[in-house]
Protein backbone atom coordinates (compact mmCIF):
# COMPACT_ATOMS: atom_id res chain seq x y z
CA UNK A 1 0.00 0.00 0.00
CA UNK A 2 1.52 3.22 -0.84
CA UNK A 3 0.49 6.79 -1.83
CA UNK A 4 0.69 6.11 -5.44
CA UNK A 5 -2.44 4.30 -5.67
CA UNK A 6 -4.55 7.01 -4.16
CA UNK A 7 -5.07 9.89 -6.66
CA UNK A 8 -5.93 12.51 -3.78
CA UNK A 9 -1.94 12.13 -3.04
CA UNK A 10 -1.22 12.94 -6.46
CA UNK A 11 -3.34 16.12 -6.92
CA UNK A 12 -2.31 17.63 -3.25
CA UNK A 13 1.47 15.85 -3.13
CA UNK A 14 1.81 18.07 -0.10
CA UNK A 15 -0.68 17.02 2.10
CA UNK A 16 -0.01 14.84 5.23
CA UNK A 17 -3.46 13.19 6.00
CA UNK A 18 -3.44 11.86 9.41
CA UNK A 19 -7.73 11.38 9.74
CA UNK A 20 -7.84 8.09 8.79
CA UNK A 21 -9.74 7.29 11.58
CA UNK A 22 -12.09 9.43 11.02
CA UNK A 23 -12.13 8.22 6.68
CA UNK A 24 -9.60 6.59 4.70
CA UNK A 25 -8.48 7.96 1.25
CA UNK A 26 -9.99 5.93 -1.60
CA UNK A 27 -7.42 3.57 -3.98
CA UNK A 28 -7.93 4.16 -7.97
CA UNK A 29 -9.61 0.97 -8.18
CA UNK A 30 -12.30 2.29 -5.77
CA UNK A 31 -13.05 5.14 -7.75
CA UNK A 32 -13.24 3.72 -10.91
CA UNK A 33 -15.18 0.95 -10.41
CA UNK A 34 -17.94 3.47 -8.60
CA UNK A 35 -17.86 5.68 -11.86
CA UNK A 36 -18.51 2.46 -14.45
CA UNK A 37 -21.13 1.06 -12.16
CA UNK A 38 -22.77 5.00 -13.09
CA UNK A 39 -21.42 5.01 -16.54
CA UNK A 40 -21.79 1.60 -17.66
CA UNK A 41 -24.05 -0.44 -15.51
CA UNK A 42 -26.49 1.26 -13.57
CA UNK A 43 -30.24 0.01 -13.03
CA UNK A 44 -31.90 -0.99 -10.02
CA UNK A 45 -31.41 -4.70 -8.74
CA UNK A 46 -33.47 -7.26 -7.43
CA UNK A 47 -36.30 -6.12 -9.75
CA UNK A 48 -35.98 -5.83 -13.18
CA UNK A 49 -35.34 -9.07 -15.71
CA UNK A 50 -33.52 -6.94 -18.50
CA UNK A 51 -29.80 -7.32 -18.60
CA UNK A 52 -29.02 -3.86 -16.89
CA UNK A 53 -30.66 -4.92 -14.00
CA UNK A 54 -29.75 -8.44 -13.89
CA UNK A 55 -25.72 -7.73 -14.12
CA UNK A 56 -26.26 -4.88 -11.47
CA UNK A 57 -27.96 -7.46 -9.08
CA UNK A 58 -25.36 -10.00 -9.84
CA UNK A 59 -22.14 -7.54 -9.08
CA UNK A 60 -23.96 -5.87 -6.02
CA UNK A 61 -24.65 -9.56 -4.74
CA UNK A 62 -21.15 -11.03 -5.44
CA UNK A 63 -19.68 -8.16 -3.04
CA UNK A 64 -21.88 -9.91 -0.44
CA UNK A 65 -19.47 -13.45 -1.44
CA UNK A 66 -16.08 -10.91 -1.02
CA UNK A 67 -17.17 -9.86 2.55
CA UNK A 68 -17.43 -13.32 3.32
CA UNK A 69 -14.27 -14.26 2.34
CA UNK A 70 -12.65 -11.29 3.72
CA UNK A 71 -14.15 -11.61 7.22
CA UNK A 72 -14.22 -15.38 7.33
CA UNK A 73 -17.77 -15.28 8.04
CA UNK A 74 -19.80 -18.74 7.67
CA UNK A 75 -23.12 -18.04 5.91
CA UNK A 76 -24.23 -15.53 3.15
CA UNK A 77 -27.26 -14.84 4.67
CA UNK A 78 -25.39 -13.65 7.70
CA UNK A 79 -23.98 -10.51 6.11
CA UNK A 80 -26.52 -7.68 6.14
CA UNK A 81 -25.60 -4.34 4.60
CA UNK A 82 -26.46 -1.19 5.82
CA UNK A 83 -25.14 2.45 5.87
CA UNK A 84 -22.72 2.32 8.37
CA UNK A 85 -21.85 1.41 11.64
CA UNK A 86 -23.96 3.47 13.14
CA UNK A 87 -27.28 1.62 11.56
CA UNK A 88 -25.76 -1.53 12.00
CA UNK A 89 -25.70 -0.99 16.19
CA UNK A 90 -29.28 0.64 15.81
CA UNK A 91 -30.51 -2.66 14.34
CA UNK A 92 -29.11 -4.83 16.61
CA UNK A 93 -30.53 -2.34 19.42
CA UNK A 94 -34.13 -1.82 17.90
CA UNK A 95 -34.65 -5.78 16.26
CA UNK A 96 -32.35 -7.81 18.81
CA UNK A 97 -32.23 -6.27 22.00
CA UNK A 98 -35.42 -4.17 23.02
CA UNK A 99 -38.16 -6.94 22.68
CA UNK A 100 -35.86 -8.93 25.00
CA UNK A 101 -35.08 -6.18 27.58
CA UNK A 102 -36.88 -5.89 30.68
CA UNK A 103 -36.93 -3.47 34.03
CA UNK A 104 -33.78 -4.53 35.60
CA UNK A 105 -31.72 -6.19 33.08
CA UNK A 106 -28.41 -4.32 32.03
CA UNK A 107 -26.28 -3.78 28.57
CA UNK A 108 -22.39 -3.61 29.42
CA UNK A 109 -20.38 -1.34 27.34
CA UNK A 110 -16.80 0.42 27.84
CA UNK A 111 -15.58 3.14 28.90
CA UNK A 112 -14.14 4.14 25.91
CA UNK A 113 -17.25 3.92 23.14
CA UNK A 114 -18.08 5.91 20.38
CA UNK A 115 -21.09 7.82 20.85
CA UNK A 116 -22.64 5.35 18.57
CA UNK A 117 -22.10 1.90 20.73
CA UNK A 118 -23.10 3.95 23.78
CA UNK A 119 -26.11 6.62 23.21
CA UNK A 120 -28.69 4.13 21.38
CA UNK A 121 -28.10 1.52 24.81
CA UNK A 122 -28.46 4.23 26.83
CA UNK A 123 -31.42 5.33 25.34
CA UNK A 124 -32.89 1.99 25.09
CA UNK A 125 -32.09 1.33 28.64
CA UNK A 126 -33.73 4.56 29.93
CA UNK A 127 -37.11 3.41 27.69
CA UNK A 128 -37.00 -0.25 29.83
CA UNK A 129 -35.67 1.36 32.81
CA UNK A 130 -32.92 -1.34 32.54
CA UNK A 131 -29.15 -0.48 33.90
CA UNK A 132 -26.13 0.55 31.46
CA UNK A 133 -23.10 -0.95 33.03
CA UNK A 134 -19.79 0.39 32.04
CA UNK A 135 -15.97 -1.57 32.24
CA UNK A 136 -13.87 1.28 33.59
CA UNK A 137 -10.54 1.70 32.04
CA UNK A 138 -7.25 2.94 33.49
CA UNK A 139 -5.78 5.77 32.93
CA UNK A 140 -3.54 4.00 30.05
CA UNK A 141 -6.35 3.66 28.46
CA UNK A 142 -6.71 -0.11 28.97
CA UNK A 143 -9.81 -1.76 30.31
CA UNK A 144 -10.25 -3.11 33.82
CA UNK A 145 -10.93 -6.38 32.99
CA UNK A 146 -10.77 -7.74 36.82
CA UNK A 147 -14.01 -5.42 36.31
CA UNK A 148 -15.73 -7.46 33.86
CA UNK A 149 -16.68 -10.62 35.84
CA UNK A 150 -18.78 -8.49 38.71
CA UNK A 151 -20.62 -6.88 35.55
CA UNK A 152 -21.72 -9.81 33.60
CA UNK A 153 -24.51 -12.13 34.97
CA UNK A 154 -27.88 -13.22 34.52
CA UNK A 155 -29.57 -10.17 33.88
CA UNK A 156 -27.21 -8.62 30.87
CA UNK A 157 -28.62 -9.24 27.92
CA UNK A 158 -25.76 -7.93 25.64
CA UNK A 159 -21.70 -6.81 26.34
CA UNK A 160 -21.37 -3.87 22.84
CA UNK A 161 -17.57 -3.46 22.82
CA UNK A 162 -15.58 -1.53 20.56
CA UNK A 163 -12.30 -3.48 18.93
CA UNK A 164 -10.28 -0.40 18.88
CA UNK A 165 -10.70 2.71 20.23
CA UNK A 166 -11.12 5.40 17.46
CA UNK A 167 -9.77 8.13 20.15
CA UNK A 168 -6.93 6.08 22.44
CA UNK A 169 -6.25 3.71 19.72
CA UNK A 170 -6.37 1.18 22.41
CA UNK A 171 -6.71 -2.74 21.18
CA UNK A 172 -9.51 -4.61 23.19
CA UNK A 173 -8.46 -8.19 24.08
CA UNK A 174 -12.04 -8.99 22.81
CA UNK A 175 -11.56 -12.87 22.25
CA UNK A 176 -11.57 -12.60 26.24
CA UNK A 177 -14.24 -10.54 26.92
CA UNK A 178 -16.57 -12.43 24.02
CA UNK A 179 -15.22 -16.07 25.98
CA UNK A 180 -16.38 -14.22 29.59
CA UNK A 181 -19.83 -13.55 28.22
CA UNK A 182 -20.61 -16.40 26.42
CA UNK A 183 -19.52 -18.80 29.36
CA UNK A 184 -22.92 -16.82 30.82
CA UNK A 185 -24.87 -17.01 27.57
CA UNK A 186 -24.56 -13.36 27.11
CA UNK A 187 -24.63 -12.51 23.28
CA UNK A 188 -21.42 -10.12 21.75
CA UNK A 189 -21.21 -7.00 19.38
CA UNK A 190 -18.11 -5.50 17.81
CA UNK A 191 -17.71 -2.42 16.74
CA UNK A 192 -14.95 -3.08 14.39
CA UNK A 193 -15.21 0.86 12.87
CA UNK A 194 -11.33 1.14 13.26
CA UNK A 195 -10.33 -2.65 12.68
CA UNK A 196 -9.95 -3.21 8.91
CA UNK A 197 -6.03 -3.49 8.90
CA UNK A 198 -5.57 -5.86 11.64
CA UNK A 199 -3.76 -8.68 10.32
CA UNK A 200 -5.91 -11.23 12.04
CA UNK A 201 -9.75 -10.29 11.05
CA UNK A 202 -11.78 -13.61 11.36
CA UNK A 203 -14.60 -12.93 12.65
CA UNK A 204 -15.18 -16.76 12.88
CA UNK A 205 -12.29 -17.22 15.06
CA UNK A 206 -13.34 -14.17 17.63
CA UNK A 207 -17.03 -15.98 17.85
CA UNK A 208 -18.75 -12.52 17.77
CA UNK A 209 -22.34 -12.56 17.73
CA UNK A 210 -22.48 -9.44 15.81
CA UNK A 211 -19.81 -7.14 14.13
CA UNK A 212 -20.98 -3.82 12.21
CA UNK A 213 -18.31 -1.77 10.20
CA UNK A 214 -18.00 1.09 8.02
CA UNK A 215 -16.98 1.15 4.15
CA UNK A 216 -15.54 4.57 4.22
CA UNK A 217 -12.76 3.26 6.87
CA UNK A 218 -11.86 0.57 4.98
CA UNK A 219 -10.38 2.15 1.51
CA UNK A 220 -14.40 2.19 0.01
CA UNK A 221 -17.55 4.70 -0.14
CA UNK A 222 -19.52 6.58 2.28
CA UNK A 223 -22.94 5.72 2.86
CA UNK A 224 -22.58 1.62 3.22
CA UNK A 225 -21.61 -0.49 6.24
CA UNK A 226 -21.86 -4.23 7.46
CA UNK A 227 -23.54 -5.94 9.90
CA UNK A 228 -22.34 -9.41 10.50
CA UNK A 229 -24.77 -11.28 13.05
CA UNK A 230 -24.79 -15.12 13.83
CA UNK A 231 -27.85 -16.50 11.60
CA UNK A 232 -29.58 -17.68 14.73
CA UNK A 233 -30.10 -14.29 15.83
CA UNK A 234 -31.47 -12.79 12.91
CA UNK A 235 -33.74 -15.58 12.33
CA UNK A 236 -35.56 -14.61 15.34
CA UNK A 237 -35.20 -11.41 15.07
CA UNK A 238 -38.04 -8.93 13.29
CA UNK A 239 -36.77 -6.01 10.62
CA UNK A 240 -36.07 -2.88 11.63
CA UNK A 241 -36.97 -0.97 8.37
CA UNK A 242 -40.23 -1.62 6.10
CA UNK A 243 -40.59 -0.61 2.49
CA UNK A 244 -39.45 -2.49 -0.95
CA UNK A 245 -37.02 -5.90 -1.32
CA UNK A 246 -37.70 -7.05 2.11
CA UNK A 247 -41.05 -8.70 1.85
CA UNK A 248 -42.50 -12.20 0.60
CA UNK A 249 -46.40 -11.29 0.01
CA UNK A 250 -48.41 -8.36 0.96
CA UNK A 251 -51.94 -7.77 1.58
CA UNK A 252 -53.90 -5.29 3.56
CA UNK A 253 -54.15 -7.76 6.15
CA UNK A 254 -50.72 -9.09 6.65
CA UNK A 255 -47.15 -9.12 5.83
CA UNK A 256 -44.49 -11.97 5.36
CA UNK A 257 -41.29 -10.99 5.16
CA UNK A 258 -38.18 -11.99 2.84
CA UNK A 259 -35.68 -14.62 3.89
CA UNK A 260 -32.10 -13.71 5.04
CA UNK A 261 -30.55 -11.55 4.32
CA UNK A 262 -33.11 -8.86 2.29
CA UNK A 263 -35.85 -8.62 5.42
CA UNK A 264 -33.20 -6.17 6.36
CA UNK A 265 -32.43 -4.57 3.58
CA UNK A 266 -35.15 -2.36 2.55
CA UNK A 267 -35.78 -0.08 0.19
CA UNK A 268 -33.56 0.31 -3.15
CA UNK A 269 -29.82 0.35 -1.06
CA UNK A 270 -26.56 2.28 -2.18
CA UNK A 271 -25.81 0.16 -4.82
CA UNK A 272 -22.85 2.09 -5.90
CA UNK A 273 -21.65 1.97 -2.48
CA UNK A 274 -21.89 -1.21 -2.48
CA UNK A 275 -20.18 -2.23 -5.07
CA UNK A 276 -17.68 0.21 -4.49
CA UNK A 277 -16.93 -1.77 -1.41
CA UNK A 278 -16.17 -4.68 -3.25
CA UNK A 279 -13.74 -2.90 -4.62
CA UNK A 280 -12.23 -1.95 -1.65
CA UNK A 281 -12.02 -5.57 -0.52
CA UNK A 282 -10.67 -6.46 -3.40
CA UNK A 283 -7.72 -3.64 -3.01
CA UNK A 284 -7.40 -5.00 0.75
CA UNK A 285 -7.11 -8.49 -0.56
CA UNK A 286 -4.20 -8.18 -2.23
CA UNK A 287 -2.61 -5.79 0.72
CA UNK A 288 0.22 -8.23 3.06
CA UNK A 289 -1.64 -6.90 6.37
CA UNK A 290 1.24 -8.21 8.59
CA UNK A 291 3.48 -6.06 6.65
CA UNK A 292 1.34 -3.27 7.25
CA UNK A 293 0.69 -3.16 10.79
CA UNK A 294 4.81 -3.67 11.30
CA UNK A 295 4.85 -0.52 9.67
CA UNK A 296 2.24 1.65 11.18
CA UNK A 297 3.90 0.15 14.88
CA UNK A 298 6.99 1.76 13.41
CA UNK A 299 5.45 5.00 12.62
CA UNK A 300 3.59 4.65 15.50
CA UNK A 301 6.56 4.02 17.39
CA UNK A 302 8.41 6.44 16.23
CA UNK A 303 5.96 9.56 16.35
CA UNK A 304 5.58 8.60 19.82
CA UNK A 305 8.71 8.92 20.97
CA UNK A 306 9.27 11.72 18.68
CA UNK A 307 7.02 13.75 20.35
CA UNK A 308 7.36 12.94 23.48
CA UNK A 309 10.62 14.95 23.57
CA UNK A 310 8.32 18.09 23.37
CA UNK A 311 8.27 19.99 26.71
CA UNK A 312 4.14 20.05 27.94
CA UNK A 313 3.30 17.57 25.55
CA UNK A 314 1.26 14.51 26.78
CA UNK A 315 -0.23 11.38 24.56
CA UNK A 316 -3.75 10.15 25.79
CA UNK A 317 -3.77 6.30 26.01
CA UNK A 318 -0.60 4.72 26.46
CA UNK A 319 -1.86 1.19 26.20
CA UNK A 320 1.15 -1.38 24.83
CA UNK A 321 -1.10 -2.91 22.71
CA UNK A 322 -2.72 -0.45 20.51
CA UNK A 323 -3.30 0.89 16.47
CA UNK A 324 -1.50 4.12 15.04
CA UNK A 325 -3.44 6.27 16.82
CA UNK A 326 -2.13 9.19 18.51
CA UNK A 327 -4.67 11.68 20.88
CA UNK A 328 -1.72 14.90 21.56
CA UNK A 329 -2.78 17.32 24.25
CA UNK A 330 -0.28 20.20 24.28
CA UNK A 331 -0.19 22.43 27.36
CA UNK A 332 -2.18 25.60 26.88
CA UNK A 333 -3.18 25.20 23.43
CA UNK A 334 -6.36 24.47 22.93
CA UNK A 335 -6.65 21.20 20.19
CA UNK A 336 -8.83 23.28 17.29
CA UNK A 337 -6.00 25.66 17.21
CA UNK A 338 -3.54 23.21 16.99
CA UNK A 339 -5.33 21.94 14.67
CA UNK A 340 -5.78 24.96 12.77
CA UNK A 341 -1.78 25.76 13.09
CA UNK A 342 -1.12 22.39 11.66
CA UNK A 343 -3.32 22.98 8.25
CA UNK A 344 -1.62 26.13 7.74
CA UNK A 345 1.01 23.45 7.02
CA UNK A 346 -0.99 21.08 4.76
CA UNK A 347 -1.11 18.97 7.84
CA UNK A 348 -4.68 17.15 8.23
CA UNK A 349 -5.50 16.00 11.66
CA UNK A 350 -8.94 15.31 14.03
CA UNK A 351 -9.44 18.15 16.84
CA UNK A 352 -12.38 17.74 19.30
CA UNK A 353 -13.93 15.14 21.81
CA UNK A 354 -13.50 12.23 18.46
CA UNK A 355 -17.23 11.45 19.77
CA UNK A 356 -16.30 9.96 23.06
CA UNK A 357 -17.44 12.64 25.42
CA UNK A 358 -17.22 10.49 28.82
CA UNK A 359 -13.59 9.26 28.07
CA UNK A 360 -12.80 13.24 27.89
CA UNK A 361 -14.47 13.16 30.81
CA UNK A 362 -12.57 10.72 32.65
CA UNK A 363 -8.87 12.45 31.08
CA UNK A 364 -10.58 15.65 32.16
CA UNK A 365 -10.09 17.45 28.89
CA UNK A 366 -12.49 19.07 26.78
CA UNK A 367 -10.76 17.19 24.16
CA UNK A 368 -7.64 16.07 22.19
CA UNK A 369 -5.76 16.37 18.76
CA UNK A 370 -5.79 13.29 16.67
CA UNK A 371 -3.20 12.05 14.39
CA UNK A 372 -4.14 8.51 12.76
CA UNK A 373 -2.50 6.24 10.58
CA UNK A 374 -2.63 4.65 7.94
CA UNK A 375 -0.97 2.00 5.64
CA UNK A 376 -0.15 4.80 2.99
CA UNK A 377 1.51 6.95 5.39
CA UNK A 378 5.25 7.62 5.75
CA UNK A 379 8.10 8.34 7.98
CA UNK A 380 8.12 12.05 6.23
CA UNK A 381 4.84 12.26 7.64
CA UNK A 382 5.65 11.22 10.93
CA UNK A 383 8.50 13.99 10.64
CA UNK A 384 6.21 16.32 8.95
CA UNK A 385 3.70 15.82 12.66
CA UNK A 386 6.92 16.30 14.51
CA UNK A 387 8.25 19.43 13.18
CA UNK A 388 4.68 20.92 12.95
CA UNK A 389 4.13 20.46 16.93
CA UNK A 390 7.20 22.01 17.55
CA UNK A 391 6.41 24.88 15.44
CA UNK A 392 3.36 25.35 17.42
CA UNK A 393 4.72 24.82 20.42
CA UNK A 394 7.08 27.66 19.65
CA UNK A 395 4.55 29.83 18.56
CA UNK A 396 1.59 29.37 21.09
CA UNK A 397 3.31 28.99 24.34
Amino acid sequence: MNKADFPIFQKYPNLTYLDSAATTQKPSSVIKGITQYYTDENANIHRGIYDLSAQATQKYEAVRGKVKDYFSIPHLEEIIFTKGTTEGINLVAQSFVLPHLKAGDNIVISAMEHHANLVVWQHICQQRKANLRVIPINQNGTLEMTVLDKLLDERSKLVALVHISNTLGTINPIKEVIEKAHQKNIPVLIDGAQSILYPDLNIANFEADFWVCSGHKMFGPTGVGILYGKRQYLEEMQPYQFGGDMIRSVTFEATSFAKLPHKFEAGTPNIAGVIGLGYALDYLKDIDKYAVNEHLKKLTNEATARLLEIEGLRIIGRAKNKSGILSLVLEEVHPHDAATFLNEQNIAVRAGHHCTQPLMDFYQISGTLRASFSGYNTMEDVEKLVDGMKGMKRFFV
